[in-house]
């Protein structure tokens, strides 16, 4: 177990039982008593956890002693802080039931020292997505040979154990997030091959939307069932709302009342598209309620009903409203949904006990197959043309909104004009960049009713950012508020590339090296690329060389020589040569480890922005592993997985040039 405060457990799911004040503070008392006598075996802790509040005011030591016992045989066995930490739980879990209070996470605490066992899954949703994924990878080459997948055993979970059908389901939700010539795809994986199959998934998941906070490479080894079919779950969530977007469908301006309302309905997260798009058809058919969530709102079938009357009024039976049982009812639901072929995802009975995942996943796959919208206008072409189509600024959101999510925020942000405007999710992310730096007394949390409340927020987002130099000339907490889009991108920016030098500073300090500066990432880049033999150079982030992805190629093979295979790296002459390129880049740095959110175009149009960031992530990821330079290897289990969590600052790891004001501007 690391001594380093900022690692102070590796296990995912003790990570995910305390906050870090509540780590720091235990381990205090688990320093402080092993020091007392140079070393803590089991048989100390019944006395010696006394001094824990939760524990010595509702057991007594003979209660602690007879708990312990219960647990460990060994009472000689040397106690290590991941240990005392699952004691410690299981003594508080007993107390709990003493007093017949509840604690957080309290399904989750420990019975027995394997944490595998602790956490249950939906069998209905793992048959769901089994279905799902033997469907849609059928005709994979590599994956065909698996298939179909028996839902009644674990078999997901042995087959994903190598990482490769995580990555070709992140590119069946997200076509080309993953180039598959990254994916190692021997029929045999070394233990090496197969770590890096996983971290390109998560950090690839993590680049379409996913939140994979607290889960490493050794969960999906160990098949981990509850954190792989959560991120399973994810990943075909997003693909089965791809298209609930403006620009996708646009006949989703049909459930507009008002031209003035087409800004709102762009801003809605996906979810709420879907909602909007049911009550639409709901309120056709003369059905009164509002449907609001996925769950207790559809758990008697009757919406289910109504609406599939209204999308298959060819398909209707009378029955299905006039029979009383609610399980009945969802039954002939089905039978409807099988007619139109859209009987996927759920039974009825996850429709009666209000499954909403597979609730959700229903009916986001009926708006897929038959959306009963008009067919596209001239008013609704007329009406989108009207809309500024802010390409750079949708990119610049993109990444930033990705790097927010990623950092295990409490909101997760669907679109960063709307979602930031109470300076909430600000402040928690200017925590996470510097932790302490937000003064939380004086802080509103959602929900905020007051606008002068929001404001107050704002405001101090302000005050920090002026406190760590950043570039708010004439900036007020209520141009956030009022959602400023060049204000709120420049704050950002600002921010991300405060959060990557300060990284690059810690890395560098701990190495003995000197404060990093802009100039620095470039110099190094360079001094990497030199050092290999190669005369590619790059002269800022803005060069325009950069556009054939050579130099990062060249970059990312000096940092990890087995990395790149030079055998499908192209010249990058023509556009299609570039672009095939600039995949492998993202890809490559993915597998390596670096958290990044760019997108091809990104690289071949030179962002110089996107184009610091991956510089930089590059560098931060050589700085954490100097060692794996001229390894045979990638990055161990271990570490990989904690780059998942201390690196997702990494993310777009964004550092200024000389070229890119403070600000953000060119």
């Amino acid at each position: 177990m690391s001594g380093h405060w900022g690692i102070l457990v590796s296990d995912p799911w003790l990570q995910n039982q305390f906050t870090q004040v509540e780590l720091r503070s235990l381990k205090s008392h688990f320093m402080s008593m092993r020091r007392e006598s140079g070393r803590l075996v089991i048989a100390d802790l019944a006395s010696k956890m006394s001094r824990l509040k939760v524990v010595e005011e509702n057991l007594s030591e003979e209660e602690r002693a007879s708990c312990v016992k219960d647990l460990y045989q060994n009472t000689e066995e040397e106690v290590d802080f991941e240990l005392f930490l699952k004691v410690y739980l299981k003594l508080q879990t007993f107390a709990n039931s003493r007093t017949g209070s509840s604690p957080k996470n309290s399904s989750a605490f420990l019975k027995a020292a394997t944490t595998t066992l602790l956490h249950t899954i939906s069998e209905s949703e793992k048959a769901s997505y089994v279905a799902h994924i033997n469907h849609y990878v059928a005709k994979d080459e590599f994956l065909k040979k698996y298939l179909p997948i028996d839902p009644s055993t674990n078999e997901l979970f042995e087959i994903a154990k190598d990482g490769v059908l995580l990555c070709k389901l992140i590119n069946v939700a997200v076509p080309g997030t993953i180039d598959e010539r990254a994916i190692n795809t021997k029929r045999i994986l070394n233990p090496w091959e197969r770590n890096e199959n996983h971290t390109l998934c998560l950090n690839s998941a993590k680049a379409i939307g996913c939140t994979v906070v607290n889960i490493g490479t050794q969960d999906f080894i160990e098949g981990r069932r509850h954190l792989v079919l959560g991120v399973i779950s994810q990943i075909i969530k997003i693909q089965l709302l791809a298209d609930l977007d403006l620009k996708k469908t646009p006949q989703l301006l049909e459930l507009l009342d008002d031209s003035k309302d087409m800004e709102e309905l762009m801003n809605l997260p996906p979810e709420k598209i879907l909602l909007r798009w049911m009550n639409f058809h709901l309120k056709k058919s003369g059905y009164k309620k509002i449907v609001t969530n996925f769950s207790s709102d559809v758990k008697d079938a009757e919406a289910y009903a109504h609406l599939l009357n209204v999308l298959a009024p060819e398909y209707t039976n009378p029955s299905t409203l006039a029979v009383k049982n609610p399980f009945e009812r969802a039954k002939l639901v089905l039978e409807h949904a099988d007619k139109m072929g859209c009987k996927r995802y759920l039974t009825a009975r996850d429709i009666v006990e209000g499954s909403p995942n597979l609730n959700l996943a229903f009916v986001a796959h009926i708006f897929q197959h038959r959306n009963g919208l008009s067919a596209q206008t001239k008013q609704q072409m007329s009406l989108l043309e009207t809309f500024p189509d802010d390409t750079q600024d949708s990119r610049e959101e993109r990444a930033f909104r990705l790097w927010m999510n990623s950092l295990g925020n409490s909101t997760y942000v669907n679109n960063v004009f709307e979602d930031l405007r109470n300076g909430w999710v600000l402040l928690e992310t200017l925590d996470k960049v510097s932790p302490g730096i937000v003064n939380w007394k004086i802080a509103n949390k959602p929900p905020i009713k007051m606008p002068f409340r929001k404001v107050e927020n704002c405001n101090q987002v302000v005050k920090i950012g002026k406190q760590i130099k950043f570039s708010l000339v004439n900036v007020a907490g209520n141009d956030i508020v009022q959602g400023n889009k060049k204000l709120i991108l420049a704050y950002l920016w600002q921010l991300m590339r405060y959060n990557i030098l300060q990284l690059l500073k810690n890395l560098r300090f701990h190495s003995r090296g000197k404060e990093i500066t802009d100039a620095d990432i470039l110099e190094w880049a360079n001094s990497k690329v030199s050092s290999s033999g190669s005369q590619s150079r790059m002269d800022s982030f803005k060069d325009k060389s950069l556009s054939d992805g050579i130099f990062f190629l060249e970059l990312l093979s000096s940092v990890q020589h087995r990395a790149v295979n030079w055998g499908l790296v192209t010249k990058g002459v023509t556009d299609q040569e570039k672009k095939m390129n600039a995949t492998y880049i993202i890809s490559i740095a993915r597998k390596l480890g670096c958290s990044i959110f760019l997108l091809p175009e990104d690289i071949t149009e030179v962002n110089q922005k996107m184009i610091l960031t991956l510089t930089a992530s590059i560098m931060s990821w050589c700085l954490k592993h100097p060692q794996e330079e001229t390894s045979v290897g990638s990055s161990d289990n271990e570490s990989g997985s904690q780059l998942e969590t201390t690196s997702n600052s990494t993310l777009d790891d964004s550092a200024s040039d000389s070229s890119v004001d403070e600000n953000g501007n060119m």
